[in-house]
């Protein structure tokens, strides 16, 4: 169990730049954060006074300097909001605060470095009530502001929690009662019907490389998702956020 002082809630105390329209509504929704300015390029109506209320500080901006300054608005779709992090929980501190007599379920991913994926997969945790993604600091994309677009504003309600080794994180879980599952589509690996436990991992890794063998040995269960592979045009896996929406979603409706 946790020998060692808990450590303290992740915050880096910096300004985070987030822009898309959904993430900085989100963020303009969260107490917990204090924002700095609003920035939206003159042609955008798109952000109702409801949420310019939440916020001091709008620059509006015409096209030509908002480009200059953050690109094209069809990436950021003419909004950017400059505000400060909040509090995070630790692994350890979740762990500390957690229920243990409710349903839990957190994702690891393992060395997975697109944000888009992770965002991606961030809003599916948000949907089916996961309680956060697990990621090793040293393969994985810290809050980046395309990262937070791509959560599509799950990052304000979905715990991040990037870990030293992502091993030893999985292994301290299932001292708590987790069980992991290892989501491989490997043609040697066994199909299983998903039948969780009432706590679970679900562990996915990089396309292509697929999981770390120190990791896969870490799960308690391998699992391969039953699809149907068309060799014509060689499609014969699924994108790995879309997996993970899909197991998801079967330990949301177990």
């Amino acid at each position: 169990m946790l020998k060692n002082k808990p450590k303290k809630p992740y915050n880096t105390g910096k300004i985070n730049i987030i822009y898309g329209l959904h993430a900085v509504k989100a963020a303009l929704l969260n107490n917990q954060r204090e924002h700095h300015e609003l920035l939206i390029s003159e042609n955008n109506n798109k952000i109702s006074n409801n949420y310019r209320s939440k916020i001091k500080k709008i620059t509006v901006l015409n096209q030509k300097d908002f480009k200059k300054l953050y690109g094209s608005e069809k990436s950021t779709q003419g909004i950017v909001l400059k505000t400060k992090d909040f509090e995070r929980p630790s692994l350890e501190q979740f762990l500390k605060n957690e229920n243990f007599n409710n349903r839990s379920v957190v994702v690891a991913l393992d060395q997975i470095t697109d944000p888009q994926n992770i965002g991606s997969i961030m809003r599916s945790c948000a949907l089916f009530n996961c309680k956060g993604i697990l990621v090793a600091k040293d393969n994985s994309p810290d809050l980046t502001p395309s990262l937070y677009k791509a959560a599509s504003g799950a990052a304000e309600i979905v715990n991040y929690f990037r870990v030293t080794n992502l091993k030893r994180s999985i292994s301290e879980l299932k001292k708590y009662g987790y069980w992991a599952y290892g989501f491989d589509s490997s043609e040697n690996q066994k199909s299983y019907n998903l039948n969780y436990s009432k706590k679970s991992i679900l562990v996915f890794g990089s396309e292509g490389k697929g999981m770390r063998d120190l990791v896969k040995k870490e799960c308690d269960e391998i699992i391969k998702l039953k699809i149907q592979p068309n060799l014509n045009f060689q499609i014969d896996s699924l994108n790995v956020s879309n997996a993970a929406s899909i197991a998801l979603y079967e330990f949301f409706n177990s």
